[in-house]
């Protein structure tokens, strides 16, 4: 099985930064891809970045703004988030995708971490 935590969310001004960190634990032989969701109250959860060793996609409206990266040794992926607006108001999900060590697939989600973003 595996793990994700997902941290880094707080309350922050609009136009301010935020950092997320993503980590997978458990029995991982290798994983394809992570990515960030997040999810407003009443709304679909959305993709808002991914990586992978294709490299990566973001959601049209942050681009620009945010930029996600990973850590291979520590099997853990960032999401610098600036110039933060208060759409971006959200639970934030970390995905992970992949196989476990006896080859079987996965794809784990976090619990979320709340980002709000005040006018």
């Amino acid at each position: 099985q595996v793990q994700v935590v997902e941290s880094g969310g707080g309350l922050v001004q609009a136009g301010g930064s935020l950092r997320l960190s993503c980590a997978a634990s458990g029995s991982i032989f290798r994983i394809n891809v992570m990515g960030w969701y997040r999810q407003a109250p009443g709304k679909q959860r959305e993709l808002v970045a991914a990586i992978s060793s294709d490299g990566r996609n973001y959601a049209d409206y942050v681009k620009g703004r945010f930029t996600i990266s990973r850590d291979n040794a520590k099997n853990t992926v960032y999401l610098q988030m600036n110039s933060l607006k208060p759409e971006d108001t959200a639970v934030y999900y970390c995905n992970v995708r992949g196989s476990t060590v006896r080859t079987t697939d996965f794809n784990s989600w976090g619990q979320g971490t709340q980002v709000t973003v005040s006018s």
